[in-house]
């Protein structure tokens, strides 16, 4: 993609071009976009897909000791290795879930990382992005606990203002990958620029919430019709117990992890939209943008 067609993000928007501009931006750099956060992302989530069919399968097998120890009159203990399921539940689950957090971050980084090199070149390079984000893993890795700390302890404390430390804090990330500032001073410089802008902002991530949510419910969709076609094929049976076959059914549990891993790529649309709304603000503040076209004008 040459110059002339670059998206100019150092520009004031309204919420309608923030969002239009966020589904065009995805809509032109897919392909390559997508490319990178298979290839650094792959990994893990390869990982995270191997973690939720052993999970999907333990949590079968638990319930199936449960009903056959139900069915003998031998309680839990009793029923198929029902226990050692459930202790293979909680095990898979505290695994999926530090995998998920590490995910996470790695794609908000790919995300902010790939608009910066695009925004320096034109187009985003691939070397650079994956340098930039594993140099800064750690970095952003404890930026999010602090967030999610920040944001549990208004949760726990208050009720109102979780919703107010929730919208300021989703401009911390852009903020440490375009200005390359400490874990504190991103969340100090936080404050600062949504200073007068909270409700703006709060507009514009509504309103991506609700467009994110229902475009992930595409990937549930062949999810829920085979769901619906193999409830009734195993109901037919006259057996209502036998829709516990549903939950360790091999096709059932593809289309489950792939529906998951899906909708939650399907968060990198907010983290694309939170780098337009920092510019944003960016130029309203400061008018960076601005000064460089000035200052390239007298080049």
């Amino acid at each position: 993609m040459g110059l002339s067609t670059q998206i100019n993000f150092k520009k004031e928007r309204d919420l309608g071009s923030i969002i239009s501009d966020t589904f065009r931006f995805i809509r032109e750099n897919w392909r390559s976009y997508f490319s990178f956060i298979g290839n650094i992302l792959g990994p893990m989530l390869l990982i995270a897909a191997a973690l939720m069919v052993f999970l999907y399968i333990a949590f079968a097998k638990s319930y199936k000791g449960l009903l056959s120890g139900v069915e003998a009159g031998v309680g839990f203990e009793g029923g198929g290795g029902g226990l050692e399921a459930l202790g293979n539940i909680f095990g898979y689950g505290f695994l999926l879930m530090l995998v998920w957090v590490v995910i996470y971050v790695l794609l908000s980084m790919v995300s902010l990382f790939y608009i910066k090199s695009y925004i320096a070149h034109g187009q985003a390079d691939f070397k650079e992005v994956k340098t930039n984000t594993y140099a800064n893993f750690w970095k952003f890795l404890g930026l999010t606990m602090l967030m999610t700390l920040m944001i549990l302890v208004s949760y726990v404390f208050f009720l109102i203002p979780v919703f107010y430390m929730a919208v300021v804090l989703s401009l911390a990330m852009p903020i440490m990958a375009f200005e390359s500032k400490s874990v504190g001073d991103t969340i100090s410089h936080c404050f600062s620029l949504i200073k007068s802008h909270w409700w703006s902002t709060f507009g514009v991530i509504i309103v991506l919430t609700m467009l994110v949510s229902i475009l992930q419910m595409i990937f549930a969709i062949p999810q829920m019709f085979y769901q619906l076609i193999a409830s009734g094929v195993f109901l037919d049976n006259g057996d209502p117990s036998a829709i516990v076959e549903l939950m360790d059914d091999p096709i059932n549990i593809v289309l489950n992890v792939v529906a998951y891993i899906g909708q939650f790529l399907f968060y990198s649309v907010t983290f694309i939209a939170s780098a337009f709304i920092y510019f944003d603000l960016n130029e309203q503040k400061y008018g960076t943008g601005t000064s460089e076209r000035i200052d390239n004008l007298g080049l």
